[in-house]
């Protein structure tokens, strides 16, 4: 715990610091230019009121960062004062972790416009903890889809990766059951749907750092 509350104060004033020394460094530049701008030539002052303009506007937008920069350590601090309240018996181990991801069984091909032809692949994924419930889990997905007919060099036919900021807006509950339900364009990718193909499916665990793999046979009809 120790070590995390160092390290998160150690990358916030890092990261203001970088930014506020980069906003002098424009201004100083900005009055240099000012300064020489009054001693050149019509034309020459043309170009660096051009030059002095696009500096203005990154100064605006350092400035910008360094709003966004103050917000996030606000919640930096807020979260080691969290962290400085728990009970020094609190161990990663005590959360409540991923142990292994699902491929759920309606993970298939669909056919969006009743054409006749499977346009999207879908796939639904449960993470499992240790006593077997579904539970929700910060983390990258990256998919594959193969035909394990074909060589080496065709068999994959495509791959997908989903990152943690989508992949939370994809968790998905019916009454039946709960899970992520990723969805894939896979119109040009399937020559036929006579054989059965496979998805593979990689979870990197954003908390343990942690990857689980996963794989199905999609039988197609």
């Amino acid at each position: 715990m120790n070590a995390k509350r160092r390290i998160m104060n150690h990358e916030l004033r890092n990261s203001t610091f970088f930014v506020r020394h980069s906003i002098l460094l424009v201004l100083s530049i900005v009055f240099c230019l000012l300064f020489v701008a009054g001693c050149q030539q019509p034309n020459q002052k043309e170009s660096l009121t051009a030059q002095i303009k696009k500096l203005i506007q990154e100064n605006t937008e350092l400035q910008k960062q360094i709003e966004q920069s103050d917000t996030e350590n606000k919640q930096f601090k807020q979260q080691i004062q969290v962290l400085s309240g728990l009970p020094k018996e609190v161990k990663l181990e005590s959360l409540n972790l991923l142990d292994k991801i699902k491929i759920g069984k309606y993970t298939g091909f669909f056919d969006k416009d009743d054409d006749g032809k499977k346009e999207k692949l879908i796939v639904y994924i449960q993470p499992v903890d240790k006593q077997g419930d579904t539970i929700k889990v910060a983390g990258a997905v990256d998919v594959q889809l193969w035909d394990l007919n074909k060589t080496d060099s065709e068999a994959l036919l495509d791959e997908w990766r989903v990152g943690p900021n989508e992949l939370k807006k994809l968790w998905f509950a019916t009454l039946i059951t709960i899970n992520y339900r990723l969805t894939f364009d896979v119109a040009d990718k399937i020559e036929s749907m006579e054989e059965p193909l496979t998805v593979k499916v990689t979870f990197t665990d954003y908390l343990t750092g942690k990857v689980f793999k996963e794989q199905k046979v999609i039988k197609t009809p």
